[in-house]
């Protein structure tokens, strides 16, 4: 039996200083690793090609989830996608695990937890989007927001089209809940991306992050999704 096609997707944004440690540490699990530079206004794009990366660049900032759709339409259809965030780094590494239960059968979506976190702010974004998910499905989800996720490709072309923005996981999980699919969150040790803080930045982030899983949620509540 043929060893399954395996892409990594790889959303970033001004990433230029971790993309590359990203790249390589996912490589070895991956027929292909593609980055999907959202607009970025800083070097992220060479330096992922520089690391081996297939890089689909967009020129403007189209949010996260509009601008995986968008690449999933210019890459090959693969058996397995598996979705990371540029700013793992080597941390990437980690997400072998959840890579595993997907590719080994097991698991349509696998969902990788974080260890705690060591800042962040109130956690009020993740607590509504895990009862909101849980309204909608019954799935009680412990990582709600996280973008550390292996999905099969039937189970990736039954929650298509992704939710806009940083609605895409949660939308993502609330339509393979519904669709009856296996999910399985998975705790890995390791795994790391860069902080936000309680400051403005990283509350303006998160009333971005906010927002977006609303508009990600209305569809699905009012069953047009």
């Amino acid at each position: 039996m043929n060893a399954p096609r395996v892409v990594a997707l790889v959303a970033a944004r001004n990433e230029e200083d971790r993309i590359a440690a990203t790249v390589t540490a996912l490589a070895p699990m991956a027929t292909e690793v593609a980055v999907i530079d959202d607009g970025s206004r800083d070097a992220t794009a060479a330096v992922a090609a520089a690391a081996g990366a297939l890089v689909l660049r967009s020129r403007r900032h189209r949010g996260k989830g509009r601008a995986l759709e968008a690449a999933l339409a210019r890459i090959a259809p693969a058996d397995v996608w598996l979705f990371a965030d540029g700013d793992l780094g080597s941390s990437a590494a980690s997400l072998a695990p959840v890579l595993e239960r997907v590719t080994s059968g097991a698991a349509d979506l696998a969902i990788a937890i974080f260890p705690p976190a060591r800042a962040g702010g109130f956690g009020l974004v993740k607590r509504a989007a895990a009862s909101a998910i849980r309204r909608l499905t019954t799935l009680r989800a412990v990582e709600p927001l996280s973008g550390q996720r292996a999905v099969s490709g039937t189970t990736l072309d039954a929650v298509r089209p992704l939710a806009g923005g940083f609605g895409l996981e949660t939308g993502m999980t609330i339509d393979a809940a519904r669709a009856g699919l296996r999910i399985e969150e998975i705790h890995v040790d390791g795994l790391e991306h860069r902080a936000t803080y309680r400051d403005l930045r990283g509350f303006a982030h998160r009333a971005r992050q906010g927002f977006d899983i609303l508009l990600a949620l209305i569809p699905r509540a009012v069953g047009v999704r």
